[in-house]
C-alpha cells in the first residue's frame, strides 16, 4: 500500500529518528532524545497492537539481584562486572522512578525475599556466609548498609509450606507494569513522539545518506537514524547479534480473601518469582526446567510449565487456601552469555539497545538513554 501525499507529509516526511520497539527501552530513548533536542522528529514503530514482548508482560519487580543470583554471577564474572551491573540496575530504577513518578508507577517498597526449601540447606548456608560480603559491596550503591538479612520469622506469617528459610532484600520494590507503560507512552506523546502500532519491520537498509526501513506492508520509511529496541526479538532484524530469546510463562490468581503475602519473592536463582498484586498472587518463570522448549520468541503456554507453577502455588505458596487461577500469559526476554545489555552502533546510522537479561524494569530506562546518546 502506498501513502497518499497527506499521509507522507504529516507522518513520515523528514523523519530524524525511527525507534523500533515501544517497550521500556524504546520509549525511554525517545523521551531522552526529545528532552535534549526538542525539534527532532521521532517515530516509534511497534509490531504489536500493544507494546508486545516483555515490557507489558513482566511481573513488575523493581529488583537488582537475589543472593543466589548474585553468587551465580560471581562464579562466572569478575566482581567489578557483577557490581557494575548491580549499580546500573539500581541507577536504572531510580531513573525510571524519577521519570514516571512513584504514584504513576504504583510503586511500593515491601522488600523482596529469597526462598529456600528444607532440602537446600547447603545452598542456604553458602548464602548466609556471603551476606556480609554482599552487603558491603552493595552499600555504596544503594546507601543501605544491610540490604540482605535473614527473615525466617516471616515464614509462618506468610503461610508457606515446605520453606525452611527466607533472606530479605529490603531495597527492592514492586510496581504496576501496565501503569508504567501507560505513563511512559503518555510522556512520549506529550513531547511530540509519534507511535505507530501494528507495524512489522522486516529489514533495515543503511547507507551514508541515512537509513530505509522496510515493513511487511511494503512501506519504505526514510530516516536519518535508527534505534533497534526489540530485546528478545532483536535477531529477527540483526541475526548476528548475541541476543537469545527466552519465554517466561506467568499466571495470576483471582482475588484471595485475607491474603497474608505482601512483597516480591524469588526462588531458584530468580528463575521462579511471585508477588502480591493487591490481594492476588502473580507467579511466573520456571523456564530453566525446559531450556530448549523455552528458548523461543513465540508466545505460548505449555502444560509442563503450567503444572510446575501450579504445584509451586498449591504446595508451597498458598497450601491452605482455595485458589482459582484467573489468567495465564507469556513474555519474551532477551538474554545471553553475559547479563550486561548490548548498547552499540551496528552500522553508520543504526544503533541497538537490547538484551536486558530479565531485568527490564530495572535497567530498561538507563539502556534506552544510553542508546539515545549514541544517536546524538
Amino acid at each position: 500500500m502506498q501513502w497518499s501525499h497527506w499521509e507522507w507529509d504529516i507522518w513520515f516526511r523528514d523523519t530524524d529518528v525511527v525507534i523500533i520497539g515501544s517497550g521500556i527501552v524504546g520509549l525511554s530513548a525517545a523521551i531522552f532524545l526529545k528532552t535534549h533536542v526538542n525539534n527532532l522528529r521521532i517515530t516509534i514503530l511497534e509490531n504489536g497492537s500493544l507494546p508486545s514482548g516483555a515490557s507489558t508482560r513482566n511481573a513488575g519487580f523493581a529488583c537488582f539481584g537475589s543472593v543466589t543470583e548474585l553468587l551465580d554471577d560471581l562464579a562466572q564474572s569478575s566482581e567489578n562486572e557483577v557490581f557494575d551491573l548491580v549499580e546500573k540496575r539500581w541507577r536504572g530504577l531510580q531513573r525510571l522512578r524519577a521519570l514516571a513518578g512513584d504514584t504513576a508507577l504504583n510503586y511500593e517498597t515491601h522488600g523482596s525475599y529469597e526462598m529456600f526449601k528444607s532440602d537446600e540447606a547447603a545452598t542456604f548456608s553458602e548464602c548466609v556466609e556471603r551476606i556480609d560480603f554482599l552487603n558491603k559491596k552493595i552499600a555504596p550503591i544503594t546507601g543501605e548498609p544491610q540490604t540482605f538479612s535473614l527473615a525466617d520469622g516471616q515464614i509462618k506469617a506468610f503461610g508457606f509450606a515446605g520453606i525452611a528459610h527466607l533472606i530479605l532484600n529490603r531495597s527492592e520494590g514492586q510496581l504496576h507494569t501496565g501503569q508504567m507503560m501507560q505513563t511512559l507512552i503518555r510522556i512520549a506523546r506529550e513531547k511530540g513522539v509519534q507511535i505507530f502500532n501494528g507495524i512489522n519491520v522486516e529489514s533495515i537498509e543503511d547507507s551514508s545518506n541515512g537509513a530505509i526501513i522496510h515493513t511487511k506492508n511494503a512501506w519504505e520509511i526514510k530516516t536519518k537514524k535508527v534505534l533497534v529496541a526489540t530485546n528478545g526479538f532483536t535477531r529477527r532484524l540483526l541475526p548476528d547479534l548475541k541476543v537469545t530469546p527466552a519465554r517466561n510463562q506467568v499466571l495470576i490468581t483471582k482475588p484471595i480473601e485475607n491474603l497474608p503475602i505482601k512483597g516480591c519473592f524469588h526462588y531458584d536463582k530468580g528463575y521462579v518469582y511471585f508477588r502480591n498484586v493487591g490481594n492476588r498472587i502473580l507467579l511466573g518463570g520456571g523456564r530453566n526446567r525446559e531450556p530448549k522448549q523455552e528458548t523461543t520468541d513465540e508466545f505460548g503456554i505449555t502444560e509442563n510449565i503450567q503444572d510446575y507453577l501450579k504445584k509451586m502455588l498449591h504446595d508451597h505458596i498458598l497450601p491452605h487456601k482455595k485458589i482459582e487461577i484467573e489468567r495465564w500469559w507469556s513474555g519474551i526476554l532477551g538474554i545471553g552469555e553475559r547479563k550486561s545489555p548490548i548498547v552499540q552502533q551496528v552500522s553508520e546510522n543504526v544503533v541497538v539497545a537490547a538484551r536486558l537479561g530479565g531485568m527490564g524494569v530495572a535497567i530498561g530506562t538507563l539502556t534506552g538513554e544510553e542508546g539515545a546518546r549514541l544517536l546524538l
